[in-house]
């Protein structure tokens, strides 16, 4: 089989809001979480250095905060905010639910490809 298949909802959820992905989907270089937000729910403080993940949050329901090394960012549905590995980050949700689709990979070297051209997209050609 050339792909895998899972539904979030079939996952358990930890810390009371994330369905981790990656290991349903057996992943090996990308992170996926969903991230289902009660009302009042708050993630917890922290960072991916070790690990040298980078991370992109996008808001695909509702309105949320995320504190970014203590600056806070608003966002609303359809945002998307990329996060380096070393910044302190924690979703703070309102007074509604929200939901979000969280995405890390380790960085990209910077290397460029043999004939000199960087892909700048998911598809070449």
């Amino acid at each position: 089989m050339s792909y895998r298949k899972v539904n979030y909802e079939d996952v358990d959820q930890v810390s009371s809001a994330m369905h981790f992905l990656s290991d349903p989907l057996e992943t090996e270089q990308v992170g996926v979480t969903v991230a289902r937000c009660d009302p009042g729910w708050n993630s917890q403080p922290h960072d991916h250095a070790d690990n040298e993940h980078e991370e992109v949050y996008v808001l695909i329901e509702g309105e949320a905060t995320v504190i970014i090394d203590d600056e806070p960012v608003e966002m609303e549905t359809g945002d998307a905010l990329w996060i380096p590995p070393e910044s302190t980050r924690q979703i703070r949700n309102g007074d509604h639910e929200s939901a979000f689709v969280l995405v890390s990979a380790p960085g990209i070297a910077d290397e460029e490809r043999e004939d000199g051209d960087w892909l700048l997209s998911g598809f070449a050609g």
